[in-house]
Parts: structure tokens; sequence; C-alpha cells
């Protein structure tokens, strides 16, 4: 086939039948790590009563999650790089899906946020793998849409997770086990059952894809060349500390307090501040938010990439989800709930997380295009990575603050705020980096 003839057709063509071979399957792999990984949020009431684990350690223990992380990240997402991604994600969803149903066993403090820590350690290297795996397959001018369609995965878990784990956590005391150690094995074992099939559903490269034909194989692998030799190739070690990468990572670090106050902290807050959510509507309020979040992130990416701009995206998101952590900061507020009726403060909070989880995650989907527009190769890896494991550290800090607060006067609403401005200053970062690289590209257009 000769593909001057038509070439935006078979273009269009390729790149539809990539989509559909290869994004519902990586959300769908996304979705049970996410699950996995945010699950505890839900698990929170039930299990810090029963183990007497005080709100200051919750927290921690949630977090404690992304210090196994960060200390693996980079390594992982090298070896990814290095032997393929078939490998490598399985064995990722192998080691977390043990490590998650051994979460059921914890029975105190210190073994939760031993097994939090371990956790870390075996999914790290999933999610920047993910990102850089869609840049072996997907151009740049498409990767807004498409990383939305993958990061879609993530508020899917809430909209799914929320009513299945409230399910999960209603079997409490049969067959002697507690309704949150039902929902700790039960949620593990989609892992380790598609971890077991990733070696034969995803393909490393488009060279190897035998359900492409040749010639769209051949014009893939062309474009994506062509689009790494514009780029600048960096050696591993000088990508890891650019100024830009971390610049990167900060705002990210940003962006994911705000996630994962969402993910921890929401059916706390909904049920223990001024909205007073019942347990039993719980599994049914908490799903509103990411289900907002993932159809407004569809048409952000999309947006993104028709204007082909990234950072202004980005930044008006993190606004959206900073207004809407003041909103259910000012909802959990004693003397602000008193002025109201219950009603009316579950109305608030419930839509000032709404705005939060449109802010987090048409943010993250304008978000990641930027870091793989501006790296290749093993220094792309890399970068991600760096990326990936320093800002989600922001999920240590944003749950550990929160509940650290919640144990003082300050209580949610120091919180909230505190994250609140953290998602501003994010927001000021990523402009700031826009201005400065628009003038190193002026001046020196091979720079990163």
């Amino acid at each position: 086939m000769d593909t001057r003839l038509d070439p935006p057709d078979f273009q269009h063509d390729t790149l539809r039948h990539i989509t559909w071979r290869l994004i519902p399957f990586m959300m769908l792999l996304y979705f049970v790590a996410f699950l996995d990984r945010a699950n505890v949020g839900f698990a929170a009431e039930q299990m810090n009563d029963d183990l007497k684990i005080s709100k200051t350690l919750y927290g921690f223990g949630s977090g404690a999650f992304f210090l196994g992380y960060f200390l693996f990240e980079v390594p992982s997402n090298l070896l990814l790089h290095r032997f393929g991604a078939r490998r490598w994600i399985s064995r990722i969803m192998v080691s977390w899906g043990l490590v998650s149903a051994a979460t059921a066993l914890v029975v105190g403090a210190k073994s939760y946020i031993a097994i939090r820590v371990l956790l870390g350690i075996a999914e790290a290297g999933f999610f920047p793998g993910m990102i850089l795996y869609l840049t072996y397959w997907f151009p740049a001018a498409t990767r807004g849409r498409i990383t939305a369609l993958f990061v879609a995965a993530i508020p899917l878990s809430g909209i799914i997770g929320a009513p299945l784990s409230g399910f999960l956590l209603d079997l409490n005391g049969v067959a002697g086990l507690k309704g949150w150690q039902w929902m700790f094995i039960m949620e593990a074992l989609p892992a380790l059952i598609l971890g077991a099939i990733v070696p034969f559903l995803l393909t490393d490269r488009p060279a190897q894809a035998r359900w492409l034909k040749p010639e769209q194989a051949r014009w893939l692998q062309d474009t994506l060349d062509g689009e790494s030799s514009q780029k600048p190739h960096l050696p591993l070690l000088r990508a890891l500390v650019h100024p830009s990468v971390l610049a990167l990572s900060c705002v990210y670090f940003c962006m994911m307090i705000g996630l994962y106050v969402l993910n921890f902290w929401m059916p706390t807050v909904l049920g223990k501040s001024g909205a007073g959510v019942s347990q039993g509507d719980m599994k049914w309020v908490a799903a509103i938010p990411p289900a907002c979040g993932a159809l407004a992130m569809f048409f952000w990416g999309r947006h993104s990439d028709q204007k082909n701009e990234r950072e202004w995206h980005t930044a008006t998101a993190m606004c959206i989800g900073a207004l809407g952590l003041g909103l259910t900061a000012a909802s959990a507020h004693q003397a602000f709930a008193a002025s109201f009726a219950p009603v009316v403060n579950q109305a608030l909070a419930t839509l000032g997380f709404v705005l939060l989880a449109i802010g987090i995650y048409c943010a993250m989907a304008s978000f990641w295009p930027l870091p793989s527009a501006r790296l290749s190769g093993t220094a792309a890896a890399g970068g991600i990575a760096v990326i990936n494991s320093i800002g989600n550290l922001g999920g240590f800090v944003g749950p550990y603050t929160i509940g650290r607060l919640k144990d003082s006067p300050l209580g949610y609403t120091g919180g909230l705020l505190a994250a609140a401005l953290a998602l501003a200053a994010g927001a000021v970062l990523v402009i700031a980096l826009r201005r400065v690289g628009a003038r190193e590209e002026s001046a020196k257009p091979a720079q990163l």
C-alpha cells in the first residue's frame, strides 16, 4: 500500500487500530493498580477502629507507599526500557498483587506502615513505564487525548471501586474475616490474574506487532523515529538532574498532593466532617467526583491536542482543583458547617471534591505529554521516572499533612487549605516553566 495516496485516512486508521488494541487493556491494568493503591481510603474507618490506628498514623501509612515507590521508580523504569514492557509489567503486577492481598494480615500501625512501603516497592515503575510505553506507539500530537484515555482508569477506579469496596466492606464477619480484610484480598486477585496474561496481550514495539500491516508498522516507526531525531539526546545522568525535569517533578508533586487527598481522604472527610454522609450512602456519593473527572478529562486532553498547548491547560486545571479544595475546606469548618443544614454542607463538600477531581484529572491529561515531548530513549525512561517518583512523594505529604492537622485544633480545614495552596503553587510553577522554556528555545533551540 502506498501511504502517499491518502495519508490522513491511512494514519487515522492505523492509530485507531492501535488505540483499540492497546488502550482498553492498559486502562484495565491501571484501574487495578490504582484500586489496589487507593482502596485503603475506603478501608480506613473499619480498619483504623479495629487496629486502633490514629488519624496521624493512618495518614503516614497511606503515604508510606510512596517512600518505597520513590526509591525503586527509576531503576524499575530503566529495566522496563531494556527488557521490554511485557515481561516487566507482568512482574510488577504479580508482585503488587501478592503484597496487596497481604494487607489483610496487618495487625497494627507498624505492620500497616511496613506493608504500604512494600506495596510501593512492588508497584514502582508501573505508571511511568506505561507513560513511556505510550511514546513507543503514539506520535506526540495525539498524546494528550491518549494519555487522558489511559489515565481515565484513575477516576474509573473511583466510580467502580467505591461501590465495589463498599460491598466488600459489608462482608464484615463472613468466614471470620473483617470487611476490610475481604476488600484487600478480593481486590488483589485481578492483579495476579492480569499479571499472568500481560505477556500474551502487550506488544513491546510496532515492529513486533503481527496485528499491524507491514506498511502500518513501517509508517508508525518512521514517524516516531523522526520525532525522536528532533529531540536532544541527553545522557541519562544529565537528564535525571536537568532543571526542566526537576521543575516538572515539583509541578507533579503539587498535583499529587491534590490527587491523594481526593483518594485517601474523601470518604473520611465526607463522613466525619460537617457533610455527614452515611456509610451506606458513601459508596455512591464517593463515585460522583471521579465520574465527573473522567468525563472532563477526555475533552480536556483532546482540546490540549487541538491547540497543541500543554502548560496553560495544566495550570488552569490545577487552579480548578485548588478552588474545589477551598470549597471543601469551608464545608469542613465547624463554624461554617453549623450555619447550614447538613444537606447543604454535604452538597458543598461533594461539589468541592467534584471540582478537585476535574482539576486533577484534566491536569494529568495535559501534563504528561510535556516530558515525553522533551526527552527520548533512555533519557525519557529515566526522566519520566524521576518526575513520577519525586512527584508522587506528594502522595506521602498530602495524606500525612491532612492526618497530622486533623489531630490538631485546625482539623480537616487546615489540611485541605494547605493542599489547595500546593495546587496553586504548582500552577504558577508550570507557567513560569513555560516562559523560561520559550526563552531558552528562542536562544538555543537544541537544548531541552
